[in-house]
């Protein structure tokens, strides 16, 4: 449920296609940010929380395809995901951006190849998305669901070298410019 595809004065909403879940082959416990599941049948939640998740309980395995938002509009739910501490979340791969020293706290990272086709409100795939996206895992459970993934084609995973999984840290203060 996010920004993924160019549209102009269209919609902000699309939805991440099956063939992403029939890779993973994962169950999860919450979608954390759906919208329905009435909308999404395909995806293999046992509970879609619509509204207010990040106030609420998740449990198990989450599935989080949380709003773009504006900038840096990912942290809070990031900072939510890392602290349930099981679950995949799909974001765009945007290294440059501040919110993605979040991915050394991961304990998997896919790189989608090639962009993923979200599917739009009227049910049909896009044509062009905006940029590429990443799936972070942490747990096993969801470290074991990106590695049938990266095998089933859907990327290329990446390993990050074993770390503590407390919020990085902020990036350094700017110096002054020296001219």
């Amino acid at each position: 449920m996010a920004l993924h595809e160019q549209c102009v004065g269209a919609t902000d909403e699309w939805y991440t296609p099956a063939y992403v879940f029939e890779a993973m082959g994962a169950q999860f416990g919450d979608d954390v940010s759906s919208p329905g599941q009435h909308v999404t049948p395909w995806i293999p939640a046992l509970r879609f929380i619509t509204e207010r998740s990040l106030d609420l309980v998740w449990h198990g395995l989450v599935w989080m395809n949380a709003p773009f938002g504006g900038r840096n509009g990912l942290e809070p739910w990031l900072v939510k995901f890392f602290d349930h501490g099981s679950g995949i979340a799909l974001v765009p791969d945007r290294t440059s951006a501040p919110w993605w020293r979040f991915a050394a706290m991961a304990d998997a990272i896919l790189f989608v190849a090639p962009k993923i086709k979200f599917i739009g409100v009227d049910g049909r795939p896009g044509k062009s998305p905006a940029q590429g996206t990443a799936l972070f895992a942490v747990g096993p459970e969801a470290v074991k669901a990106l590695r049938r993934a990266a095998a089933n084609g859907l990327g290329v995973l990446v390993i990050p070298a074993p770390h503590s999984r407390t919020e990085p840290a902020s990036p350094p203060a700017k110096e002054n410019d020296r001219g």
